[in-house]
């Protein structure tokens, strides 16, 4: 126990002073009474009960500011019970200390929301509850030490360390911002906390809360849904009809308690296709793998495939469950001829690009447009090595190529805008009907489109392992999509216009290598030049040089 303070009749001792023994502490509880939510100091849509021992919101997500109705002691643990949780929103409980007392604040000091709008003024200090721990019935017990130290635990166990720097030098009130997923919380009796001896503070966890940043990112996905009424929206979404598959009415559950299955997405799927165990550190699984979620803030290493491969013909849908930051961001989608069960969690880069200089067949596609939450993407693999993919039930055309020799497994990585990924399922459709320009329909994702490609092709399938793109200020500098291997017209690596020289230029972006640098050079020059083999527009074309 902490020494060396003289010894005080528990009725004068200020809260912010420290109880000098374990007895002391019980004896301060004893003749104080147990803190309720302050009747006046809170948002428009804090209701409290007639004991001002239980704060509800009511509507939206936010003006959910409560503060204690009285000082908090040191080491005096605010003790909330999760009475309702409600899912549909971002984050979840906020709460920490302020030196301001609440009953000197009107109601035009109490901001929508405590982060960023509370913490960035003087002496409020504020951070989530992680999600994971906004669960209903859950009690949450939050404390601050002599040092300025905030420490929280769940159902008592184990203290995390939650905020440092808290100015304790004079009185402290609880702020509780009831957010997000957090519906209705009440206020249990205190209780003191034991003081953290050096050797236990030495093994306390360190809080995995979202940092600051991410409070505005929730507030912003949170008025996304709001103002925009997207949970409403995508409720009655109607995808358009894909091409080759049946569609009816039936509704398929997506995420318990949200919105039902929309019409673009057939009524049956299979679902033997789940996530492989084999993933980045940064990603965990639901129990049955068909969700995968980025572990929190750490959302490096995010590899994740499926557990079989996708057969030919065999249409993959999945949702995107939930955003994260307000900008551009977030999933890449590729193709693998590597069985996952061969890999190890420590080969698993952030950067699936590493994965080129193996001597499987990778190819990554990243170049995906704005996804919103709940939208659905289907992606399927023709018999001619086309991957074709939709977003919401409409088509998008082609992806990119792919060697369909082999056997093939997806595999997506997931960062910042996007944290979530669920598997619906797929369906075993007929192969869509193909334009000359190798995209259903022409869509925008023709020829003319800036895509970003990563490849290597399998050591099997060419003597080039690796080949990159040029930069330009429309695309970043990155590898273009490669193909199956050549076709027979590309024999002993004969270039496909003058049949004399040898292949040593790709085609940029089909990728395709069919051409000798000079005759790449003479094709590029002319109008509308296009690849000899898929006629898709040539941008550029890049000479190869082998070792």
């Amino acid at each position: 126990a902490d020494t060396g303070h003289q010894t005080r009749s528990v009725s004068s001792r200020p809260y912010y002073s420290l109880p000098n023994s374990s007895h002391e502490r019980r004896s301060v509880l004893a003749v104080t009474e147990p803190p309720r939510f302050h009747s006046h100091a809170k948002g428009k849509n804090v209701r409290l009960d007639a004991h001002s021992r239980r704060a509800t919101r009511r509507n939206s997500f936010c003006n959910g500011v409560t503060f204690t109705n009285r000082p908090i002691h040191l080491y005096e643990k605010v003790r909330l019970k999760l009475v309702a949780v409600h899912h549909g929103w971002s984050g979840a409980l906020r709460f920490g200390f302020t030196i301001h007392d609440p009953s000197q604040m009107s109601s035009d000091d109490i901001p929508k929301y405590a982060c960023p709008d509370l913490v960035t003024r003087p002496g409020y200090w504020a951070k989530a509850l992680p999600e994971r721990f906004a669960v209903r019935d859950n009690v949450l017990a939050f404390w601050v030490d002599r040092h300025g130290r905030v420490f929280y635990s769940i159902n008592d166990e184990e203290p995390i360390l939650f905020h440092c720097g808290i100015k304790v030098s004079g009185p402290l009130w609880a702020l509780i911002d009831v957010y997000g997923i957090t519906h209705e919380v009440q206020i249990l009796d205190s209780m003191f906390a034991e003081t953290m001896t050096t050797a236990r503070l030495s093994t306390a966890r360190l809080s995995t809360c979202l940092p600051q940043s991410n409070h505005d990112s929730a507030n912003f996905n949170n008025n996304e849904l709001e103002n925009n009424q997207v949970v409403a929206k995508i409720a009655n979404l109607n995808l358009s009809r894909v091409p080759g598959l049946a569609t009816d009415n039936h509704i398929i559950p997506c995420c318990p308690n949200r919105r039902p299955r929309a019409q673009g997405v057939p009524a049956f799927l299979d679902t033997d296709l789940r996530f492989h165990p084999t993933r980045g550190p940064d990603i965990t699984f639901s129990q049955d793998r068909m969700v995968a979620c980025t572990n929190w803030q750490e959302s490096n290493r995010t590899l994740m495939f499926s557990d079989r491969p996708l057969h030919i013909g065999e249409s993959l849908f999945v949702e995107v469950g939930h955003l994260g930051l307000p900008y551009y961001g977030a999933l890449s989608f590729g193709i693998t001829s590597c069985d996952p069960s061969t890999l190890r969690t420590n080969e698993l880069p952030a950067d699936p690009d590493f994965l080129l200089d193996r001597k499987e067949y990778w190819v990554v596609y990243r170049a995906f447009p704005v996804l919103s939450s709940g939208d659905i993407l289907s992606f399927m693999v023709l018999p001619n090595g086309e991957v074709h993919h939709g977003v919401n039930g409409a088509s998008r055309g082609m992806l990119m190529c792919v060697d369909t020799s082999q056997s093939l497994w997806v595999f997506f990585t997931i960062h910042g805008v996007i944290n979530q990924l669920k598997i619906l399922g797929t369906v075993q459709s007929s192969p869509v009907t193909v334009s000359p320009s190798g995209s259903p329909g022409g869509s925008q994702y023709d020829s003319d489109s800036d895509m970003a490609f990563s490849v290597n092709r399998s050591s099997s399938a060419s003597e080039s392992s690796l080949v990159t793109a040029p930069s330009s200020p429309l695309s970043p500098a990155i590898s273009p999509v490669f193909p199956p291997p050549e076709p027979s017209s590309s024999k002993n690596g004969e270039c496909t216009v003058c049949f004399d020289s040898e292949v040593d230029t790709v085609i940029y972006t089909c990728g395709h290598m069919c051409l000798c640098n000079t005759c790449g050079l003479k094709l590029k020059k002319q109008l509308n030049a296009c690849c000899p083999i898929c006629r898709r527009v040539i941008k550029d074309v890049i000479k190869i040089y082998r070792p």
